[in-house]
């Protein structure tokens, strides 16, 4: 094991043999070297390290997500852990290495929504034209104005088109040009010199093999996340760096890795987990370095992904949801038939609940280990008692996180039930909403279930085996010494 990687503390100066804090009870012995139980990585100065220059103020004030220093732990206790994760890591990355792809299988393009080629263009110029007189071939409409398709069909035969010549200005056919009509009442609106995506259908006549899909958003899209990323370093430092690699790399597996063996057949149930470990195991400890803190949080996150994926499997198949419910899915389906829909409907539940159950697990081993060093004295069910009060507070902020993350994500669908006056029964009956029910339900099940596993599994970690390290040492009471305070 590397050294966690955080920034060191700032010592303080001590002047006696025994410096203590007469607040906090956080015992230090007053030397320069750590302490016997350090674990690896947690050398004096280092992030885990604990030297007796040290001030136990800045133990006791830590931010609650434990990016402070972490305490040491016995070397037996740490072997412990590394039996339990060691052999779980292998066979992640093992199974990784069976599973692997090597890319997304071919197929015939079939033409059909994101299944197109496409390529980039440019609009060059853009005229007012009368609707009727590039219309013309178009039947009359006979829905009366008063609804919205006899309005629109009005307006196309009656009011202001424009006639946009766009170039292509990539792939084989670069500097070939066409026209296209864009309606008064299209939701999108071209402009001159826009750079639009357009689609290419070798098959149909010549002047209709180009058609405008969509405008191109790289660079707001580019500078968006610029932003994202500058704001993340500039605050969190080499954590926000840490942190942006990792989220790099998860998108690697995701895109690499998941997606690809999905695609050629594999269990998607068995890709996400594998897939799913991998991203935890690297993202954890990037971001929180090599401690036995982020080993138990790993733990935690374990428990609670399998819970998912237990109950996951059993509602979805209880409930008969296939996974197929709309033209995107029925497109993958159509595709590549022999994939497991409602497997890749659970994929998506396990894949989906990581990123939050990792906050909530890294949350309650730092507060277990804070509160460890703010008092010694405590046991394990002391320290249990004490951090679930905070995981109380986490999961009614989670849950309610998670829930309007999906509400959010489904508000078109959910706003289309709403214009229908569907009942709300019959809006949680239908398989498009049962599906975010189900997903929504089995992610904060898994959420609220986490709390108390980690936190227990943290209590008993921090608690057990600690011979000769400071923390191991019960408090006596406030002693004052001559040494030094940090000024809180």
């Amino acid at each position: 094991m590397t050294p966690s990687l955080q920034p060191p503390t700032e010592p303080t100066e001590t002047r006696g043999h025994n410096g203590h804090d007469g607040h906090d009870g956080h015992e230090h012995d007053g030397h320069e070297h750590g302490s016997p139980g350090q674990s690896a990585g947690d050398s004096p100065g280092q992030p885990g390290g604990h030297s007796g220059g040290h001030s136990s103020a800045g133990h006791a004030h830590g931010h609650s997500h434990g990016h402070g220093p972490a305490a040491p732990v016995s070397k037996h206790l740490r072997k412990v852990i590394a039996a339990v994760l060691i052999p779980f890591a292998a066979a992640v990355f093992v199974g990784m290495a069976v599973l692997w792809p090597g890319g997304a299988p071919d197929h015939e393009r079939s033409g059909v929504g994101f299944d197109r080629q496409t390529q980039q263009g440019v609009v060059t110029s853009l005229e007012q034209v009368d609707c009727k007189s590039v219309n013309a071939a178009q039947v009359p409409t006979t829905a009366a104005p008063s609804t919205p398709s006899g309005r629109q069909a009005q307006a196309e035969q009656t009011g202001e088109c424009k006639k946009a010549t766009v170039e292509v200005t990539s792939g084989p056919d670069k500097g070939r040009t066409f026209v296209e009509i864009v309606q008064p009442g299209a939701p999108r609106q071209l402009e001159d010199g826009q750079e639009v995506v357009v689609a290419y259908a070798p098959d149909a006549p010549r002047d209709l093999q180009y058609s405008v899909i969509d405008v191109n958003r790289k660079l707001p899209m580019a500078l968006l996340a610029g932003i994202f990323a500058v704001a993340v370093v500039v605050v969190g430092r080499m954590r926000g760096l840490f942190a942006l690699i990792a989220l790099v790399v998860s998108f690697g597996v995701l895109t690499l890795f998941i997606l690809p063996a999905i695609l050629q057949g594999s269990n998607p149930l068995v890709v996400a987990v594998i897939g799913a470990s991998a991203i935890m195991l690297i993202a954890l400890y990037m971001c929180h370095g090599l401690t036995a803190r982020t080993s138990v949080a790993v733990l935690g996150t374990l428990v609670s992904l399998l819970l998912i994926g237990l109950l996951g499997s059993g509602f979805i198949d209880w409930a008969f949801l296939s996974g197929n419910t709309d033209d995107n899915t029925g497109l993958i389906h159509g595709l590549y038939p022999d994939i497991d829909m409602s497997g890749l409907l659970l994929a998506g539940v396990i894949i989906g609940s990581l990123g939050v159950l990792d906050d909530v697990t890294v949350t309650q081993t730092s507060a277990v280990w804070e509160l460890r060093q703010a008092d010694p004295s405590m046991g394990p069910r002391a320290l249990y008692r004490a951090a679930i009060r905070i995981g109380r507070d986490h999961i009614a902020s989670v849950v309610n996180t998670l829930v309007l993350a999906y509400a959010g994500a489904a508000l078109p669908l959910l706003l289309l039930f709403s214009i229908a006056n569907s009942s709300m029964g019959s809006v949680a009956n239908s398989e498009l909403v049962a599906e975010e029910i189900v997903r929504t339900l089995v992610g904060s099940i898994g959420l609220v279930a986490s709390v108390p596993v980690t936190t227990a599994l943290a209590a008993l970690v921090v608690s057990a085996d600690r011979p000769g390290s400071p923390a191991g040492v019960p408090a006596t009471g406030p002693v004052r010494g001559r040494g030094r305070r940090r000024k809180r």
